[in-house]
């Protein structure tokens, strides 16, 4: 049970290490995953490949008329970036809120992964927002996808979103509108939208991504990615359960988060699954617990916004060293927290250690935590080659951290077998009857694309949109395509009435929702108080925008360093090949931190003057 006592210390790791020669495997490991073309190595999903991203295996598409209206906000996207955009607007009172969504539903990534196995990867108490103000308190420490999705539409029924919600549409232009003030938006079902506002809120895992594998096209068998699951076809639901794939083979291309969560039921439930790697993750003991009652019922006020800090304080984009306070989250993604504390406490004079000193500590805690990993994958994976297989052999938080009790016994059923591609740098070709790899042809009679989404892509690729152009028809992609050009990463200038969150110019948070629950609160304040003052567009000045990209250059920390030096993945950018260099998964945030951020903020909105926003009234 999640009780109010758990607290942590320290993990124990190996001190029997070779950091020197553990950073020659490191860079060997990565450099035969690197491939030249980047992330131009996946297929843009449009045109022949649409299908695999625009059909909704959940919502019957129910035909209407055309829109052709004014409106007050649109809100681009129904996940949480979009849900806590409108609820801000609605608290600051905004009414005329359109959230216009892909699927047919609110939910975001938890409305379109609905995938077996599909759980939260963060602890639920900090990462599902307005838990507090809800009432509502997770079930459990890692809450299921079908949990989160559920909380996803309690937020929009609390603050009647469902009220002028645009479902089952998608944006594919939007124009700034000079004449009339407005942008217009066009969609996939024909309309033609009016919208004073406009809230860019697609959200990071917002378009999936799939492999350019040669003679994708060929395969006679089912295929389908991992963001649009086909229970149809495989049978069972989120639970697990696949009955209709006891007599098929089935190929899972992906070994990310999704396909840790993936593999303990498809090795369970097909008659033989092949596991494509090419880069392996590292996969800690979950240890996933229900939450107590008696905890639940003795919260306090502010019980989440505390938990929320705390969990940032550890994480690895928190303070790095914490003596004042405990770990209160205690999991994979607080340990080298922990550690680094522990060790820094255990010097002879911790004050007296330099930035340098304390960051070659974590360094040495980090190898010593990722090789406590690989000894964990050799201690459960029965056939030796397979082990090693599976080692990750990167820095923590060169690719995404996964937990999972299991993923690894698994690979110990006889119907599993892992397919290792990372000398190949991925599977070789698809044919009519399955994929070849190593010169191996493996006959399958479905393939599953575990291939995740257009994260650290070119922005044309995340947003799914086709055309964004402000003033004069400036493309936004054009504007930001040799770096983000803001104020506060909420604005930008030759774009009026037109506000983004997610990773951008701002501040970053161990937990992405706070930072979303942060941008919606800012963003509703500006468009509130510009309809208050009856201004007909608002956004930055030239020289407030110049001043900002100022600051984040002149606060930044380069971790281009550290990026190089990972395996290929969207953390960075697959390694920044194809001429499009490394992309930070981040962003270019604002390295102070994120409360600081937070508090810069607060303090701007105080003043009450909109410093740096230029508002155009109606009757100038």
């Amino acid at each position: 049970m999640i009780t109010p006592d758990n607290r942590c210390g320290p993990t124990q790791t190996p001190d029997d290490i070779d950091i020197d020669a553990l950073r020659a495997k490191y860079r060997h490991e990565r450099d035969k995953r690197l491939r030249p073309e980047g992330s131009k190595q996946y297929l843009e999903l449009k045109d022949d490949y649409a299908e695999f991203a625009e059909i909704d295996p959940h919502t019957p598409v129910t035909p209407r008329m055309p829109i052709d209206e004014n409106i007050e906000v649109a809100v681009l996207g129904g996940g949480f970036s979009g849900l806590l955009a409108g609820a801000y607007l609605k608290k600051a009172g905004v009414d005329d809120v359109h959230i216009i969504e892909m699927g047919g539903d609110f939910g975001g990534v938890w409305y379109w992964n609905r995938f077996p196995g599909i759980q939260c990867d963060n602890d639920a108490y900090c990462y599902i927002p307005m838990c507090e103000e809800l009432d509502y308190v997770p079930s459990k420490k890692f809450a299921d996808g079908s949990e989160i999705y559920e909380h996803c539409r309690r937020i929009a029924k609390h603050f009647g979103l469902y009220d002028g919600a645009i479902l089952s549409t998608q944006v594919r232009t939007a124009r700034w509108d000079e004449r009339i003030k407005r942008w217009r938006l066009s969609t996939n079902r024909g309309d033609d939208i009016r919208a004073r506002f406009v809230v860019m809120a697609q959200g990071s895992f917002n378009r999936p991504k799939l492999p350019g594998i040669p003679g994708i096209k060929d395969f006679k068998g089912h295929m389908f990615h991992s963001a649009r699951w086909d229970y149809d076809y495989t049978g069972g639901d989120a639970n697990g359960g696949l009955h209709k794939l006891h007599d098929k083979r089935v190929a899972l291309v992906g070994t990310g988060a999704t396909g840790v969560q993936l593999v303990p039921h498809l090795g369970r439930d097909s008659r033989h699954l092949y596991v494509f790697q090419r880069t392996p993750s590292s996969v800690d003991l979950r240890g996933n617990e229900p939450t107590d009652p008696r905890w639940a019922a003795a919260l306090r006020p502010g019980w989440q916004e505390e938990r929320k800090r705390n969990f940032h304080r550890w994480s690895p984009l928190g303070d790095g060293v914490v003596f004042d306070e405990p770990d209160m989250v205690c999991d994979f993604w607080t340990e080298l927290g922990r550690n680094l504390t522990a060790r820094v406490a255990a010097a002879e004079d911790p004050a007296a250690l330099t930035v340098e000193q304390i960051m070659a500590m974590r360094e040495e805690e980090d190898y010593k935590l990722m090789e406590r990993l690989r000894r964990r994958v050799a201690a459960v994976v029965q056939d030796p080659e397979t082990a090693e297989a599976l080692k990750p052999y990167y820095r923590f938080m060169c690719k995404r951290p996964c937990s999972n009790d299991e993923y690894l016994p698994t690979f110990n059923r006889p119907n599993v077998t892992l397919v290792d591609v990372s000398e190949s740098r991925g599977v070789e070709r698809l044919t009519e009857n399955g994929i070849v790899a190593g010169g191996i042809e493996y006959h399958v009679d479905c393939i599953v694309f575990a291939s995740g989404f257009e994260i650290t892509t070119d922005i044309g690729r995340r947003y799914a949109v086709e055309a964004i152009e402000g003033r004069g028809g400036l493309s936004l992609f054009d504007h930001w395509r040799d770096g983000y050009k803001s104020l506060h990463g909420m604005t930008s200038r030759g774009f009026p009435n037109q506000f983004f969150t997610g990773f951008i110019q701002g501040g970053v948070a161990g937990n992405t929702t706070a930072m979303l629950e942060q941008q919606a609160e800012h963003i509703a304040y500006i468009i509130s108080q510009a309809v208050a003052r009856g201004a007909n567009t608002v956004e930055p000045s030239q020289e407030a925008q110049d001043n900002w990209i100022k600051t984040i250059r002149e606060t930044s920390i380069d971790g281009t360093e550290f990026a190089i030096s990972c395996t290929p993945g969207y953390y960075n950018n697959e390694g920044g090949g194809g001429g499009e260099g490394i992309r930070s998964a981040i962003g270019d945030p604002y390295m102070p931190g994120f409360y600081a951020f937070d508090d810069l903020l607060r303090e701007w909105r105080a003043k009450g003057d909109l410093d740096g926003l230029e508002l155009e009234n109606a009757d100038e």
